[in-house]
């Protein structure tokens, strides 16, 4: 949808108040107390010591496949719930989560004397749990929007309903934006780019194999089928005109890869030389209608966006409308009936991913209130004192500064960066913020109203309450306490703007961290976590921002193309894995993801070192220290997929599929000599082929 409020600035996600960073003489180095403590069987949560054994295939050899290595038992007997599309580390944490969070919602739904956000919480859940309200009304609920499209007449009123579409839940070819301006991280700006499609990539599209032409058929009948709820006249032939529409929409947009790119993507401009730039295009209309006002604007995608006017411009209204009217159906398809939500399931969740069964309607409903655009922050301060300790918050931060310690030694030794670069990379590491668990100060919902007996409209008043709180910010100074996640988020995320990174509480549970588990577990799970997101700052995007958040180069010329030779080599090295028959991974477009990983191992490994102080680390069930740090790693990255879903992965995605995330330590030096990885495996890079960036 054309999303048009202020959110974080999410750089990238590792699938996500600001705590100022401590000094180091208050630092209690939680690893170090640790490390030569005895551990003590079943203490930890998986396994005795923080990685479950019974899950490792050892017919396998670790050098032929880590994956199937450290996680190939559970591969063969794990069985995808029917409700799932994958199934691994993360996932299992999310359920948790979720099993809490309703046990929270039920709890606060039997109260008494409740407080207003808690009386929101149970009236939400009340009213997504109406099973019999639902299908009582149909398509009703949204036939005032169904009736605004309607009766559109001309393309004005089509740039108005363009305009509004985030707000009436329906999808535009244009997208609009609040982030931050990547040249002054304390305004506000709104960017704009090309949107507006209903298959996963543009790639869906485009491509010719018979599995994307048979996905195409399935979507026009689809299409069909939903606007038949509506009544449609000649719904077939109108749901191929929209396939063909979408289609030309896909052709202008740039791909994956070069729409990440930070520097094509920067194009600001002040908003009154909109119209002379890119003409054709009522912007004022459009901007009437989203509600800002704010002069300045980024547009993420130049020729893509000229391109698109003209197809606004050329494709007749009457597809238009038709277009938007069966986004908006699907758009509203869960909040709807049974009917409508079950024929949106057939296609999105079985033909594009697999999923053999809808998710409980209990889950869905935790889901819709749980979002940072919902009532993710109300629920949030009570999951956060019920489910996270104060002294979890206090290890991430003594974690954190290991990794910070530990990247600043590595900087220092890199062989290909020069002195000033090895500057000013001091300085953005320095002014890191972390922020862990949850925020300083929690999100306001003074003003917002929610009914236990009307869904739809819930939806539509948490809209326009965020909209409004946005546009009423947007003229101020960026708001750094912000959060882009809720404390119940099972994720992590490292915003560029902000030079920050963000760890949400439901992240800091086993398999991720575990106060009982060895160390060498810890660093291997949360440790490496930490330095991916931290490694985001200076992956190929992410190192376009200085220590203050502006992208600049900071970089000598030598220095960047050192950087740039190493970068390259690790996108050949992803480009090889094939999931999927002619399906590859983009090394590219997942280039920032990978050097997360690669960069984040190498940190945590030094961290996890550097807390040895020298000493040996135990054997543990005859798995030696390093071994369990690499063991940790994939026992994170362990899971398992539809074909569908890999598809999705492969062609939507931002990162690798978890089975080549485990393979990142084959770049990496200690690995071959904790497993005897040895040049006839498969998995063996010689050591120049290895890529050592951070």
């Amino acid at each position: 949808m054309n999303k048009t409020i202020i959110s974080a600035a999410i750089a990238s996600v590792f699938l996500l108040g600001a705590c100022s960073k401590q000094g180091e003489q208050s630092q209690i180095n939680m690893a170090e107390k640790t490390a030569s403590a005895d551990i003590q069987k079943g203490s930890a949560e998986l396994g005795s010591f923080g990685v479950e054994l019974d899950a490792r295939d050892e017919s396998i050899k670790p050098g032929d496949d880590f994956f199937k290595y450290a996680g190939g038992n559970w591969y063969k007997n794990f069985e995808i719930p029917s409700d799932k599309t994958r199934f691994g580390a993360f996932d299992k944490l999310a359920e948790r989560s979720e099993t809490q969070i309703k046990a929270l919602v039920e709890e606060i739904s039997k109260g008494t004397n409740l407080n207003p956000e808690q009386q929101m919480v149970a009236d939400f859940y009340a009213a997504y749990m109406d099973t019999d309200a639902a299908n009582a009304k149909g398509l009703a609920p949204i036939t005032p929007i169904l009736e605004k499209i309607n009766n559109i007449e001309n393309k004005q009123a089509l740039t108005a309903a363009f305009g509004s579409a985030w707000l009436d839940g329906s999808t535009s070819p244009i997208n609009g934006s609040m982030w931050f301006n990547r040249l002054d991280p304390d305004e506000y700006e709104m960017s704009v780019g090309v949107g507006g499609l209903g298959l996963p990539d543009r790639s869906y599209y485009l491509e010719n194999s018979e599995r994307f032409v048979d996905i195409r058929k399935v979507y026009v009948a689809h299409i069909a089928q939903m606007l038949s709820f509506a009544k449609v006249e000649g719904a077939a032939e109108k749901a191929q005109q929209i396939l063909a529409l979408e289609t030309s929409i896909a052709e202008v947009q740039w791909p994956r890869e070069k729409r990440r790119d930070r520097d094509l993507s920067l194009n600001q401009i002040v908003r009154e030389n909109l119209t002379d730039t890119y003409p054709g295009f009522d912007w004022d209309t459009y901007f009437a209608e989203t509600g800002y006002k704010i002069p300045h604007l980024n547009i993420s995608q130049p020729q893509p966006v000229k391109d698109v006017i003209k197809v606004i411009s050329e494709q007749p209204l009457g597809v238009w409308k038709d277009y938007m009217t069966y986004h908006t159906i699907s758009n509203h398809a869960s909040l709807l009936s049974d009917d409508i939500f079950t024929a949106n399931f057939d296609f999105f969740g079985k033909t594009l991913n697999g999923q053999q069964e809808p998710r409980p309607r209990w889950k869905r409903a935790i889901s819709a209130m749980s979002g940072t655009q919902s009532l993710g922050f109300a629920i949030g301060k009570t999951y956060v004192e019920k489910h996270f300790p104060t002294s979890s918050k206090a290890q991430m931060a003594d974690l954190v500064e290991n990794l910070r310690k530990a990247l600043g030694e590595r900087i220092e030794g890199l062989d290909w960066m020069g002195a000033d670069t090895k500057v000013n990379a001091q300085a953005k590491l320095a002014a890191f913020v972390p922020k862990i668990g949850y925020p300083d100060e929690w999100q306001s919902f003074d003003g917002l109203e929610i009914k236990a007996d009307d869904l739809l409209g819930n939806m539509v008043r948490l809209r326009e309450f965020f909209r409004e709180d946005s546009a009423a910010n947007e003229l101020l100074k960026t708001d750094r306490n912000r959060w882009g996640m809720a404390p119940q988020r099972v994720n992590a995320y490292y915003n560029s703007s902000f030079n920050e990174i963000v760890f949400p509480a439901a992240i800091l549970q086993p398999p991720f961290f575990d106060p009982n588990a060895d160390p060498a577990v810890n660093y291997g799970g949360i440790g490496a976590v930490i330095g991916h997101e931290m490694g985001h700052g200076f992956d190929d995007q992410g190192s376009k921002s200085d220590a203050n958040g502006i992208q600049q180069n900071w970089w000598t010329d030598q220095d960047r193309a050192a950087f740039e030779t190493k970068a390259d080599a690790l996108a050949a090295q992803y480009n090889a894995y094939e999931p999927i028959e002619g399906n590859f991974v983009n090394g590219r477009n997942s280039l920032g993801e990978n050097i997360g990983d690669v960069g984040g191992l190498a940190m945590a490994y030094h961290a996890y070192k550097l807390s040895l102080n020298g000493k040996e680390a135990p054997v543990i069930d005859g798995v030696t220290g390093d071994q369990r740090f690499f063991l940790a790693w994939a026992q994170v990255w362990r899971e398992k997929r539809t074909e569908q879903s890999m598809l999705s992965q492969l062609k939507g995605g931002t990162h690798a599929p978890g089975r080549y995330r485990a393979l990142a330590p084959r770049n990496h030096d200690a690995w071959y000599e904790a497993f005897n990885v040895q040049p006839e495996d498969a998995l063996y890079l010689a050591p120049e082929d290895r890529v050592r960036i951070w």
